[in-house]
């Protein structure tokens, strides 16, 4: 991806951020990683990482040190996916949890940004987003149209739906929770903004009384008021 080592590649995927380590030599990899982290340091702060490095060997020091980085940066490091048997162990050995294979669900890969921009660009949809769709932006997303059950959002930013929000959204998705989502019909089936999550009472998604609402992060916990 432009802008990116061809070595190391970046994806937005429900639980966070996955990055992969493509086949090299480790110390290189090292190096090109921390300098991403460092150039992209918004893109990631807060974030939840997956760090898929396929068949590669890494030893405990290795991962140690990976994750001393991250966590420099703010970012928490949650899973390990490997075919590597050491790298596994090793992982294990950091409390990480491990997997052979990671169960992703269709989405556009995220590229971050080349500069911090004093603002993110947006993805502008203009349909209906349906059942088994998932889009994902590292800006915001504003969807002219609904968001039907079974649909996903992943966006780094806020979240703006000009129709019935039904499906499972996420805005801030890199750890932001400065972010909203906003909606003429605002009952998704999940909603989370940066590292919180809630669903909306049953009573409120058998409502027949819609009206627009916007979902933001108050006192630690994501509350809906009238949107205006």
């Amino acid at each position: 991806m432009e802008g990116m080592s061809a070595e190391i590649t970046v994806k937005g995927i429900r639980q966070g951020v996955l990055i992969t380590l493509e086949s090299g030599y480790v110390p290189d990899l090292m190096v090109q990683l921390k300098d991403l982290l460092h150039s992209r340091a918004s893109f990631f702060r807060g974030g939840r990482v997956a760090l898929q490095t396929g068949a590669l060997s890494l030893t405990h020091a290795d991962l140690s040190h990976l994750k001393q980085v991250f966590e420099k940066h703010g970012v928490e490091i949650w899973a390990v996916v490997s075919d590597n048997s050491e790298t596994r162990e090793a992982a294990q050995g950091l409390d990480l949890e491990t997997l052979v294979e990671l169960p992703v669900a269709h989405t556009e890969p995220v590229e971050p940004p080349s500069e911090e921009p004093a603002a993110m660009a947006g993805l502008f949809v203009n349909r209906t987003v349906r059942s088994g769709q998932c889009l994902s932006h590292s800006g915001y997303i504003v969807v002219f149209g609904d968001v039907n059950p079974g649909a996903e959002l992943i966006a780094g930013g806020d979240v703006i739906v000009w129709g019935r929000l039904r499906g499972t959204v996420h805005a801030g998705a890199w750890g932001d929770a400065d972010r909203s989502v906003c909606a003429l019909d605002l009952s998704p089936t999940q909603l989370r903004i940066g590292n919180h999550i809630a669903r909306p009472p049953e009573e409120k998604r058998r409502s027949k009384d819609v009206w627009p609402e916007r979902a933001f992060v108050s006192n630690g916990q994501i509350v809906a008021e009238r949107w205006k």
